[in-house]
């Protein structure tokens, strides 16, 4: 399709301008490269590499960050059943009505994809992920250098009632740039709230926490991860997942305790665990805010 419609794709490219695809897209990145096109893609890991570098990871959140603005509107669209499927070539001549008709449902009845009404915020935003990009996340060479994964003596368990700064959700969203990994909070604080407390402070640094966390998608597996704060915030973070060394934003693990210790626990409200979708029955209009999978990249 690139190599078909050349002159035409270059007539609306400007200079300077950036291509944010997705992995499919790996094949396509050197032919882009001989059209004068220069493309993002979110990196890959190498063979044997059990974790992305801090700088990979905060490149790739860099590039899910600016393509969330198309991947959340084909995932609300992708909600009707219809057009979440392969269709039959019987039905392309009525897609183009359906995608409208759809489109048209989605902007009378459900809320803008974006919160933000002020493009200053959103300004602020970006300047502040362009500039985290290019740091070190210190508290991971801090545990490293440190062999703090290995020692267990120099842990003492904890109760989830640990001290911990107290945060409302404008810090949880300064600290995750984004919303999904909050919403998918709930459910992985689940198993922490039935079972025993896998929560611990360092014995001779309390503002050092150490957290096991079970994995989302594996059940046999969890994530260890590590936070530092003081008495107002959270200072740095650091986890074994796949992404979890960044520090443009938190993964989906570390965000989870962010949101119970710092917030959810402090309500008095039962904001978490299995939700019982037959609430819903007798007014299908009063649906709550699904999460939209197009910024699983943490995972």
């Amino acid at each position: 399709m690139m190599q078909t419609n050349v002159e035409e794709i270059q007539s609306f490219v400007a200079e300077n301008d950036v291509f944010i695809v997705d992995r499919g897209f790996r094949d396509s990145l050197a032919m882009l490269e001989d059209m004068g096109i220069h493309a993002e893609m979110p990196a890959f890991m190498q063979k044997g590499q059990k974790q992305m570098t801090t700088e990979d990871a905060n490149t790739s959140r860099l590039v899910t960050k600016v393509r969330w603005v198309v991947e959340s509107a084909n995932a609300r669209i992708k909600r009707w059943k219809y057009l979440d499927h392969v269709l039959p070539t019987t039905q392309v001549p009525f897609i183009g009505d359906f995608v409208r008709i759809v489109c048209a449902i989605s902007n009378k009845y459900f809320p803008p994809l974006s919160a933000t009404k002020n493009n200053d915020d959103d300004t602020a935003l970006g300047r502040k992920m362009l500039d985290l990009s290019k740091c070190n996340n210190d508290l991971k060479t801090y545990i490293e250098n440190h062999c703090l994964e290995r020692k267990s003596a120099c842990w003492k368990s904890a109760e989830l009632d640990v001290e911990f700064p107290r945060l409302d959700e404008i810090q949880l969203r300064e600290l995750t740039c984004g919303t999904y990994q909050l919403k998918m909070s709930a459910g992985y604080m689940q198993e922490h709230i039935d079972g025993n407390s896998d929560v611990y402070v360092h014995r001779e640094d309390n503002t050092l926490l150490r957290v096991k966390i079970q994995s989302r998608h594996v059940s046999s597996k969890a994530y260890t991860l590590w936070i530092r704060h003081n008495a107002t915030d959270v200072v740095s973070w650091y986890c074994k997942c796949r992404v979890g060394s960044r520090v443009v934003g938190v993964c989906a693990h570390v965000a989870a305790i962010l949101w119970f210790l710092g917030y959810a626990r402090h309500t008095g409200k039962e904001m978490y665990g299995t939700r019982n979708w037959g609430d819903y029955v007798l007014d299908a209009g009063n649906i709550p805010q699904t999460v939209d999978s197009s910024d699983t990249e943490s995972e």
